[in-house]
C-alpha cells in the first residue's frame, strides 16, 4: 500500500496514539469498529491487505485524519492538475459571459485580517446577483473545501463592494469537473452536500441564465472540453440551452 518505511512510521504513530489514550489494542480496535489482529498489524507497519476505509477508521478513532498522496513525475501531477482547473475555469468564464455576468479571476482578498482567494467571481448588474464560484477539477475533502467557500462567501459582499458592486443577494456554486468519481464521491457525501449546496447542476444553470433574489447554492459540473467536443482548431461549439446563444469560446455546456 505504501513504501515500507512509511508504513512502519504510520504504525508508530497508531501505536504511540493508541498510548497517548492508555487503550489497548482491544479498545481501539473496538472504537474503530475492526479486529484486534488488524491493529495489530497496522502497529507493526503490515498494511499489505488493509484497505484504505479500515485505515481511515482507525485514524478517526483516534481523533486524526490520514492523508494518502499519489506522486508522479515530480510535479508533473500538479502541473496536470492544474491545466485540468484552467480549464474549467476557462468554460465557466465563457459560459458566464454568454449569460451577461461580468467576471473576476482569482480575486484575492484581505478583509479583517482573513486572506484568500475567490477562483471566479462574477456580478450579474440587471439582478444585482453575485456568484462565488469554488472551482476544483477533483472533488476536495469535504469540510475543508464547504468552510472554505462559507467565509467567502460571507465576505463575498465587502470583496464585491471594492469594484463597485452592491450585491442584493450572493450565491455560492461549486464547480467540478463531470467525471464518475467526482460524481461518485458526492454520493457518497450526499447528506453533506444536499444540506450544503443544495441546488444541482441544471438548477444551477436555470439560475445563471436568468437570477432569482433566492441565495441559490449549488453544484454545477462541467466536462471536460479538452477531451469532448473539440473541432480541429481547438475550439468547442456550445449551446446555453433556454439562451439561444452560441459561443466558440472554447466552453461546454454546463449540463
Amino acid at each position: 500500500m505504501l513504501p515500507s518505511m512509511d508504513t512502519i512510521r504510520f504504525g508508530l504513530r497508531v501505536r504511540a496514539l493508541r498510548r497517548q489514550r492508555r487503550w489497548r489494542q482491544e479498545d481501539l480496535a473496538a472504537a474503530a469498529g475492526v479486529s484486534r489482529a488488524v491493529v495489530g498489524r497496522v502497529e507493526a507497519g503490515k498494511l499489505a491487505g488493509v484497505t484504505v476505509g479500515v485505515v481511515d477508521q482507525i485514524t478517526v478513532a483516534l481523533g486524526g485524519s490520514a492523508d494518502i498522496v499519489l506522486r508522479w513525475h515530480g510535479e508533473a501531477l500538479d502541473r496536470l492538475l492544474d491545466e485540468e482547473h484552467a480549464a474549467l475555469v476557462e468554460q465557466l468564464v465563457a459560459i458566464l459571459r454568454v449569460l451577461g455576468w461580468e467576471v473576476a479571476v482569482e480575486v484575492s482578498f484581505s478583509i479583517f485580517g482573513e486572506r484568500g482567494s475567490i477562483d471566479v467571481l462574477a456580478w450579474h448588474a440587471e439582478t444585482r446577483s453575485l456568484a462565488v464560484f469554488e472551482i476544483k477539477s477533483v472533488t476536495p475533502d469535504m469540510g475543508a473545501m464547504l468552510f472554505g467557500m462559507d467565509r467567502k462567501t460571507r465576505l463575498a459582499p465587502d470583496i464585491a463592494a471594492d469594484r463597485g458592486w452592491k450585491p442584493a443577494n450572493v450565491a455560492k456554486i461549486l464547480v467540478l469537473g463531470d467525471t464518475s468519481t467526482n460524481r461518485d464521491r458526492l454520493a457518497r457525501h450526499e447528506a453533506t452536500i444536499r444540506a450544503a449546496l443544495p441546488a444541482g447542476t441544471r438548477e444551477v444553470r436555470r439560475w445563471l441564465a436568468a437570477p432569482g433574489p433566492e441565495k441559490l447554492a449549488g453544484v454545477l459540473f462541467l466536462r471536460n472540453a479538452r477531451t469532448k467536443g473539440v473541432t480541429g482548431r481547438g475550439r468547442q461549439r456550445v449551446r446555453l440551452r433556454g439562451t439561444g446563444a452560441r459561443t466558440s469560446a472554447g466552453a461546454a455546456s454546463p449540463e
